[in-house]
C-alpha cells in the first residue's frame, strides 16, 4: 500500500439538504454535516474532528442527536436506507450499530429521533411506503413499524415525547399524528383533519403540548393530539377584510420551518432570514413575541440584501441555553448570544457568523501561491474567496455580477487571476479588498494558471490557450492544436513547457518558447477531465472519462492503471514524487503509490458529495486541498504512515507583506491624523477641566480646612474648661462659693451627677447582662448534653443494630461455607465415582488398544503388501493413462479434423449452390444485358444522327458569330473614330472659349479706357470758357488717346474675327448633329444584333445542357453494362472450369467482340466528349463578351 497517507485536516463548507444538519454535542462544540462527513467544531478553541461517511454512500439525509448527548445517528441513502449510529464519547466516534429496515425495502430515511433514556429510535422511510420504524437500537431489533402517510403526502420531522418513550408525533403535507408503542405495536391515538395545512416542523413543549409551524406562517397548538389554539408568527395580525385582501395576507404569509423550545419559551423561523423568540406568559398557554433577530446584509456581496434572504432550515439551542445557532439554505451557518439579544430591547439583534460565509454553490475554480499559505476559490455563487491553511480563516471575499469559472493566485500572492462568464481579469489582493486593475477579452475562461515564476499565465477560451505576460500584459502567443475544449492546463517547474488536455482525448506538451508542439498523445475514446506532471518533467499523469489513470513518456501511454468502475476527474502529483492524489465523480478521494503498478495499490477516503472538480497540493508537499461539487474546500494534512509530515527540503518562510493602494493608504493616513489631532485635542481639553476641577477643590478643601480649624479650636476650649470644672475636688464645694449669677458652673455640675448616675445604671445593665449570658450558656450546656445523650442513645441502637446484622452475616457466612463444604464433599464424591467409572473405561480401551494394536501390526504388513502392489499397479496405471491420453488427444485431433472437413465441404456444398445460383442469375442478367446492349446501340446511333444537324448549325452559328464580331470590330472602330472628333471639337470649344474670354477682358479694358476718356473730356469741357486751355487739353487728349495705326487695325481685325467665329460655329453644330444622327443609328442596329445574338445562344446552352443529361444517362447505362460484361466474364471463366474447357473458342470469340465493341464505344463517348466541352468553351467566351448574364451550364 502506499507508503504516504492523507488525514483530513479542516473543512470549510456546509452540506445542504440534510435535515436537523446543526446540533450541539456541548456546550462548546457542534455538529454539521459537510461532504461526506460530519465535523465536531469547536467554536472557542477552532478545532475540527470527523465522523466520515459509509463507503458507497450516496449521500446524507438527516441527523439526530440522543438526548444524553451521547450517541448521533446519520441517515445515508445507498443500494438500500440506512441508519449509522456512532458513539461520541468515544475518542474516534467509534460505529456502534448499523440499522435497515429489515426485511422491507427501504431506500432512504428521511428523517428520524432518539427516545428521551437514547434506548430506542424511529425512523421515518421515504416514498412511496412512507413506513415508520421504531427500533431498540442496541440490540438492532425492530420493535413495531407503521405506514404513516400516502404517497402524496411527504413527512417533515418525527419526534418522541420528551416524557415518555412509548408516545411519537409525526407531521408533514396535511399530516398530523400521535401513535402511542402498545403490546409491539405502534397505534394511533388521535384523529385530526389537517389536510389544508402544510406543516413543516414541531416542537413538544412540555408532556401534553405541540407547537407546529406551517408554510402559511402559522403557529398551532395541539393538546393530547386536538388543535387547542394557533397565531401568526407575523407581529402584526391578518387584516381583517375582504377575501382578496385575506389571500394576499396569506401568500405574503412566512414559512415557519423550524422550531425549537428551551425553558422559557419557544424560537421559530418566520420567513427569509428571521428568527423570533416567543417567552411564555403568566397567563395561562399564552405565549408573547419578545424579540426579533434577523441575518445582516452582507457588505462583501453585489447585492447585500441577499443575505438576509435565506431561508432558516434548523435551530438549536446550546445546553444551558445561552447561545443559539441556525443553518440556512444556501449552507451558512450562524449564532447569537441569547443573553445579549435579550438585553439589547431597543435595538435590532442581527446574528453573527458561527466560523466564517462558505460558498453556497459548486466550487469551479482553485489555486495556492507559493510565498504565502492562501487558497483561492471561484464558484458558482459569484464570489471568489481566498482562505489561510495555515490559521484556517477567511481572509478575503467578495462577490461579483458575472459566475466566475476559473482562478489562479500569483505565486507571490499578491495577485489573482480569475476567468468569468465574459472576461478575464487580472485583480490585487488588497488588505480588505480584491481589487480588477487589468481586463482580458476572454470570454467563458474555463482554465486559467499562473508560471512558477509568476511573468506569464495562461488563458483558456474554448480550444485555444493564450499565453500572456503579466508584466506588459501583451499576447505572446496562441497555442492551438485541440479540436475540443481544453479542460486543464499545466506548467512545467521550469516554465519552458505547458501541458493542456481537453475533450478531444488529446494531451498536448507544449513549448512556451516557441509555441511549438513537443509531444502529443491523443485517443478519441476518453475525454480527458484533469492532467499532472511530475517534479522532473519527464512523465504526464491524465485521467478522463474513461476511468484509467494513465502515465504518457515521449508520447507513449507508458502505464494505464484500472480505477474500479470510478470516474476519475482531477488529479495531483506530489513534488516529492512518492504519492499521487486523484479525486473520483463520487466525491472520494485517493492516495495512489508511484510508481505506478498493476495491482490496486492505493488507499481511498471518504471526503466529498459530489465529483472532486480541483485539486491541489501545495508547495511543500505539507497539505492537499481539494474541492467539489458540493460548494466544499476539504484542507488534507500530508503525512507518513507513523503520523509525520513529509520532510522538507527547506523551510519556508512565508511572506507577511500586503498590498494597499495609494488612496486607501493617504485616506487611512489622513484618518490617522484626524484621530491624532482629536486625541491632542481631548487631552488638552481633559488637562484645562482637571485643572480647573483642581483649583476648585483646593479651594473647597481650604475653605473646609479653615472652618474644621476654627471648630477644634472652640471644641478644645470648651474641653479644657469642661474638664477643669469635672475634676475639681467634691470636698471644696463647700468652700468655693459660686456667686449666683455663674449658671453654667451649676449646669456642669448637674451634668456630672447625671453621668454618674448614668454609669451606675450602665453597671446595673451590665450586670443582669452577664447574668442572662450566663443563664444562656447554661441552657446551651443543657441543650447540648441532651442532644448529644440522643445521639449518644441513637448510637448505641445503630451499634446494635450492627452487631446484630454482623452476627447475622457471620451466620450466614458460616452457613455459607456449610453448603460451600457440604457441596464440595458432593463434587468430590461425584467426581471419585466419576473418575472410577472412567478409569474402568480407561482399562477397557487400552485392553482393546492392545488387542487393536496387535491386529493392527498384522494388518501393517499386509497394507505394505497391498500397498507395493498398488503402486506397481499405480505405475502401469499411469503408463496406461498416459497413453490413453495420448489416443484420446490423437483422437480428438482426428475428430477435429474431421468435423473440420464436414463443415468445409458442407460450406463448400453451400459456396456451390449460392454460386451456381449466382451463376443462373447472372445469365438471365447477361441476356438482359446483350438486349439492353442492342437497344443502347440503336440509341447511341439515333443520338449521332440527331448530334450531327445540331454540329452542322453550329458550324453555322458559328460562322454568323464570326461575322457579327467582324462588324462589332469595324463598330468599334467608328466609334473610335468618332471619339477622336469629339475630343478634337472639344478642344477648338475650350480654344474658342479661351478667345472669348480673352475678348471679354479686352472689352472690359475698352471701358474702362473709355470712362477714363470721358473723366478726362469732362475736365476738358470745364475750359470751355478759355479757348487756349481748351485746346491743349484737346491735343492733350488726342496725343494720348487716339493713334491712327491702332484705329485702321483694330476695325479690320474685328470684322474678320467675327466672320471666321460664325462660319466655325455652324460648321462644328451640322457636325455635331449628323454625328448624333449617326451614333443613334449604329446604337440600334447593335443593339438589336445583340439581343438576336443573346437568344441564340440561350437556345443553344439549352440544347447543350440537354445533351450533357442524355450523355451522362448513356454514361451510366454504359457503366452497368461494363460491369455486367465483367461479371458475366467472371461466370462465364466458372462455366467455363465446371465444364472442362467445352465451348471455349465460341465464348472467347464474344468476349473479344464485346471488349471490341466496349472499346469504339468508350472512343466514341470520348470524341462526343470532347466536342461538347470545344463548344462550351466557345460559348462561355461569347457569354463573357455580353453584358447580359446567360443561364449557367449544368455539369
Amino acid at each position: 500500500m502506499s507508503s504516504i497517507v492523507a488525514q483530513s485536516h479542516y473543512i470549510f463548507g456546509l452540506r445542504t439538504g440534510v435535515i436537523n444538519n446543526l446540533c450541539y454535542f456541548d456546550e462548546q462544540t457542534v455538529i454539521f454535516p459537510c461532504g461526506n462527513n460530519c465535523v465536531r467544531y469547536n467554536i472557542d478553541q477552532r478545532w475540527q474532528r470527523f465522523i466520515p461517511g459509509t463507503e458507497k454512500s450516496q449521500g446524507m439525509l438527516a441527523l439526530a442527536i440522543s438526548t444524553n448527548r451521547r450517541y448521533l445517528a446519520v441517515s445515508e441513502r445507498g443500494e438500500k436506507g440506512t441508519i449509522t449510529v456512532f458513539d461520541l464519547q468515544h475518542e474516534q466516534s467509534r460505529k456502534r450499530k448499523v440499522l435497515s429496515g429489515g426485511d422491507v425495502s427501504v431506500l432512504e430515511f428521511v428523517c428520524m429521533a432518539f427516545s428521551p433514556d437514547s434506548k430506542y429510535l424511529i425512523g421515518q422511510a421515504g416514498a412511496p411506503d412512507w413506513t415508520l420504524f421504531y427500533w431498540m437500537w442496541e440490540k438492532q431489533k425492530v420493535m413495531a413499524s407503521v405506514r404513516t402517510t400516502g404517497p402524496t403526502n411527504p413527512i417533515s420531522q418525527v419526534s418522541f415525547n420528551p416524557q415518555d418513550n412509548t408516545q411519537v408525533c409525526v407531521s408533514g403535507s396535511g399530516v398530523f399524528k400521535l401513535f402511542r408503542y402498545t403490546e409491539g405495536v405502534l397505534k394511533q391515538s388521535n384523529i385530526l383533519k389537517t389536510e389544508s395545512q402544510n406543516i413543516l416542523c414541531h416542537a413538544w413543549l412540555s408532556e401534553e403540548r405541540i407547537l407546529a409551524g406551517t408554510e402559511t406562517g402559522r403557529l398551532l397548538a395541539f393538546e393530547s393530539g386536538d388543535l387547542r389554539w394557533e397565531m401568526s408568527v407575523t407581529s402584526r395580525p391578518a387584516p381583517e377584510g375582504s377575501e382578496a385582501e385575506g389571500s394576499a395576507a396569506q401568500v405574503r404569509a412566512p414559512r415557519v420551518t423550524a422550531i425549537t423550545a428551551y425553558s422559557k419559551g419557544f424560537v421559530c423561523s418566520a420567513g427569509p432570514g428571521t428568527v423570533c423568540l416567543f417567552e411564555k406568559t403568566e397567563e395561562k398557554d399564552n405565549y408573547r413575541k419578545t424579540r426579533e433577530i434577523k441575518i445582516p446584509v452582507d457588505p462583501c456581496s453585489n447585492e447585500p440584501s441577499q443575505a438576509a434572504q435565506q431561508e432558516i432550515v434548523t435551530l438549536c439551542v446550546s445546553p444551558s441555553e445561552e447561545t443559539l445557532v441556525t443553518s440556512t439554505d444556501k449552507g451558512q451557518l450562524y449564532c447569537i448570544t441569547l443573553s445579549s439579544a435579550e438585553m439589547s430591547k431597543g435595538e435590532e439583534a442581527h446574528f453573527e457568523f458561527l466560523s466564517h460565509s462558505f460558498h453556497s454553490n459548486s466550487i469551479t475554480g482553485l489555486s495556492t501561491c507559493i510565498r504565502k499559505p492562501l487558497v483561492a476559490t471561484c464558484s458558482l455563487d459569484h464570489s471568489v474567496r481566498v482562505w489561510n491553511f495555515d490559521t484556517n480563516v477567511l481572509e478575503l471575499y467578495k462577490e461579483f455580477q458575472e459566475e466566475a469559472y476559473s482562478v489562479s493566485l500569483h505565486p507571490s500572492g499578491l495577485f489573482i487571476l480569475v476567468g468569468f462568464s465574459d472576461k478575464l481579469r487580472l485583480m490585487n489582493l488588497l488588505i480588505d479588498d480584491v481589487r480588477s486593475f487589468k481586463e482580458f477579452t476572454v470570454r467563458g475562461c474555463r482554465e486559467c494558471a499562473f508560471s512558477y515564476g509568476g511573468h506569464m499565465f495562461a488563458a483558456v477560451n474554448g480550444n485555444v490557450i493564450h499565453i500572456y505576460s503579466t508584466t506588459t500584459f501583451e499576447n505572446l502567443m496562441n497555442l492551438k492544436g485541440h479540436n475540443g475544449k481544453v479542460r486543464s492546463v499545466v506548467w512545467s517547474a521550469d516554465d519552458s513547457r505547458l501541458v493542456s488536455c481537453g475533450m478531444d482525448g488529446a494531451v498536448y506538451e507544449w513549448n512556451t518558447l516557441n509555441s511549438k508542439r513537443e509531444s502529443e498523445s491523443v485517443l478519441k475514446s476518453c475525454s480527458y477531465t484533469g492532467v499532472a506532471i511530475s517534479s522532473d518533467g519527464k512523465s504526464i499523469f491524465a485521467v478522463g472519462t474513461d476511468r484509467t489513470l494513465k502515465e504518457i513518456q515521449d508520447c507513449q501511454i507508458l502505464r494505464e492503471v484500472a480505477a474500479d468502475d470510478v470516474a476519475y476527474t482531477s488529479i495531483a502529483v506530489s513534488r516529492s514524487g512518492r504519492v499521487l492524489f486523484a479525486g473520483t465523480a463520487i466525491g472520494t478521494v485517493r492516495a495512489i503509490k508511484y510508481p505506478l503498478s498493476i495491482q490496486k495499490d492505493w488507499i481511498e477516503y471518504q471526503a466529498h458529495a459530489g465529483a472532486v472538480t480541483k485539486m491541489v497540493i501545495t508547495f511543500d508537499d505539507q497539505f492537499l486541498l481539494t474541492v467539489s461539487e458540493d460548494g466544499c474546500l476539504l484542507v488534507w494534512k500530508i503525512i507518513d504512515k507513523e503520523g509525520r509530515g513529509l520532510k522538507r527540503d527547506k523551510d519556508v518562510t512565508y511572506a507577511e507583506e500586503i498590498l494597499i493602494t495609494k488612496s486607501d493608504l493617504e485616506e487611512k493616513n489622513q484618518v490617522m491624523l484626524e484621530l491624532k489631532t482629536r486625541v491632542e485635542e481631548l487631552k488638552m481639553e481633559n488637562e484645562y477641566q482637571l485643572r480647573l476641577k483642581d483649583m476648585n477643590h483646593n479651594e473647597k478643601i481650604k475653605e473646609l480646612s479653615e472652618k474644621f480649624m476654627q471648630q477644634m479650636e472652640s471644641l478644645k476650649t470648651k474641653y479644657q474648661v469642661a474638664l477643669a470644672q469635672c475634676f475639681i475636688d467634691p470636698s471644696a464645694k463647700s468652700v468655693v462659693s459660686f456667686p449666683p449669677e455663674s449658671t453654667g458652673n451649676q449646669k456642669l455640675m448637674l451634668e456630672y451627677q447625671k453621668y454618674q448616675e448614668l454609669q451606675l445604671k450602665c453597671q446595673r445593665m451590665q450586670e443582669g447582662h452577664d447574668g442572662q449570658l450566663q443563664a444562656l450558656e447554661e441552657t446551651r450546656e443543657q441543650a447540648l448534653q441532651d442532644i448529644t445523650l440522643f445521639y449518644q442513645a441513637q448510637l448505641q441502637e445503630k451499634t446494635h443494630l450492627l452487631s446484630h446484622c454482623q452476627d447475622e452475616s457471620r451466620q450466614q457466612v458460616r452457613e455459607f461455607d456449610e453448603t460451600k463444604k457440604q457441596m464440595e464433599e458432593d463434587w468430590d464424591r461425584e467426581v471419585h465415582n466419576i473418575r472410577i467409572k472412567y478409569e474402568r473405561k480407561l482399562r477397557e480401551e487400552k485392553e482393546v488398544s492392545l488387542r487393536l494394536k496387535g491386529e493392527t501390526g498384522v494388518m501393517k504388513k499386509k497394507f505394505s503388501s497391498l500397498q507395493r502392489e498398488i503402486d506397481e499397479r499405480n505405475m502401469e496405471i499411469d503408463k496406461l493413462r498416459v497413453e490413453l491420453q495420448k489416443l484420446q488427444g490423437f483422437i480428438k485431433a482426428l475428430e477435429k479434423d474431421i468435423m473440420d472437413l464436414k463443415k468445409e465441404s458442407k460450406e463448400r456444398d453451400e459456396t456451390i449452390q449460392d454460386k451456381e445460383k449466382r451463376i443462373y442469375d447472372l445469365k438471365k442478367k447477361n441476356q438482359e444485358l446483350e438486349k439492353f446492349k442492342f437497344v443502347l446501340d440503336y440509341k447511341i446511333k439515333e443520338l449521332k444522327k440527331q448530334i450531327e444537324p445540331r454540329e452542322n448549325d453550329i458550324k453555322e452559328m458559328k460562322e454568323q458569330i464570326l461575322e457579327m464580331e467582324g462588324e462589332l470590330d469595324r463598330f468599334h472602330k467608328k466609334n473610335t473614330q468618332l471619339e477622336l472628333n469629339t475630343a478634337e471639337l472639344k478642344l477648338k470649344l475650350k480654344a474658342t472659349d479661351k478667345e472669348m474670354h480673352k475678348e471679354m477682358q479686352r472689352v472690359k479694358d475698352l471701358e474702362a479706357f473709355v470712362r477714363r476718356f470721358k473723366s478726362d473730356l469732362h475736365n476738358c469741357v470745364g475750359f470751355m470758357q478759355e479757348p487756349k486751355q481748351l485746346k491743349d487739353g484737346i491735343r492733350e487728349l488726342y496725343d494720348r488717346y487716339v493713334q491712327q495705326s491702332d484705329v485702321v487695325d483694330i476695325v479690320g481685325v474685328d470684322a474678320d474675327i467675327q466672320r471666321e467665329y460664325s462660319r466655325q460655329r455652324e460648321h462644328l453644330e451640322k457636325n455635331v448633329a449628323s454625328l448624333k444622327r449617326k451614333l443613334a443609328k449604329d446604337s440600334e442596329v447593335h443593339r438589336t444584333q445583340k439581343v438576336k445574338i443573346m437568344k441564340e445562344n440561350v437556345s443553344l446552352i439549352k440544347e447543350i445542357n440537354e445533351l450533357r443529361q442524355e450523355l451522362r444517362l448513356v454514361r451510366a447505362q454504359v457503366h452497368d453494362y461494363e460491369s455486367q460484361a465483367g461479371v458475366n466474364k467472371r461466370k462465364q471463366m466458372l462455366a467455363s472450369v465446371r465444364t472442362q474447357g467445352a465451348g471455349q473458342v465460341a465464348r472467347l470469340n464474344f468476349e473479344e467482340e464485346a471488349e471490341r465493341i466496349i472499346e469504339l464505344q468508350r472512343r466514341e463517348i470520348q470524341r462526343l466528349r470532347l466536342e461538347i466541352q470545344s463548344q462550351g468553351q466557345i460559348h462561355s467566351l461569347q457569354t463573357s463578351s455580353s453584358t447580359t448574364r446567360l443561364p449557367t451550364l449544368t455539369a
